[in-house]
């Protein structure tokens, strides 16, 4: 099923605004995300796949992920030509919905041992009571919210990871995509 376009960019904006505000932030402005340093467009997508990547090593256990791109967003008021940051959404299914019951706890100890800060924790508002996790990763500069959807069916993991600001190299512009 596709998601329109329009209901992608509501998430991306809810997330970033989310995900942004959290402990991360070492700008003077509380609303402004982090700096995460100087790269392009494409470096930085790469970037946050490779973040994917290691949190999907972090599920520990078999499963399939989506295969979905890396998105480019404006940085909380600064100059879209110049600022920047990614976004990388995907969802994991298990091999084994029962096995998917003790990922959410699993995550909640494995993160702070990878450099990530547990900011969030707990069942949402939903009827479903969806167990959602927010962590940050100042090293990294990328923040990742988790959902998980234990009453879908089948059920399953959501991820969205978000970088801090990028600035592009002079002379570079910002590659959206």
């Amino acid at each position: 099923m596709k998601t329109p376009l329009g209901a992608q960019a509501l998430l991306v904006s809810i997330a970033l605004t989310t995900l942004t505000g959290c402990s991360m932030n070492d700008a003077k402005d509380s609303d402004s995300p982090p700096s995460a340093g100087i790269s392009t467009s494409r470096q930085a997508a790469q970037s946050v796949k490779k973040v994917s990547s290691e949190l999907y090593d972090l599920i520990g256990i078999k499963g399939e992920a989506s295969n979905s791109g890396a998105g480019v967003s404006d940085c909380g008021g600064k100059d879209p030509e110049k600022y920047f940051s990614v976004f990388h959404p995907w969802s994991f299914t298990p091999a084994s919905p029962e096995e998917l019951s003790s990922v959410m706890e699993n995550l909640k100890e494995k993160l702070p041992k990878h450099g990530w800060k547990v900011v969030e924790y707990g069942p949402d508002s939903s009827k479903n009571k969806n167990v959602r996790l927010t962590a940050d990763n100042e090293a990294k500069k990328h923040s990742v919210k988790i959902w998980h959807y234990a009453k879908r069916n089948p059920p399953k993991l959501s991820l969205m990871v978000v970088s801090g600001c990028y600035q592009v190299p002079d002379g570079e512009k910002v590659d959206r995509f």
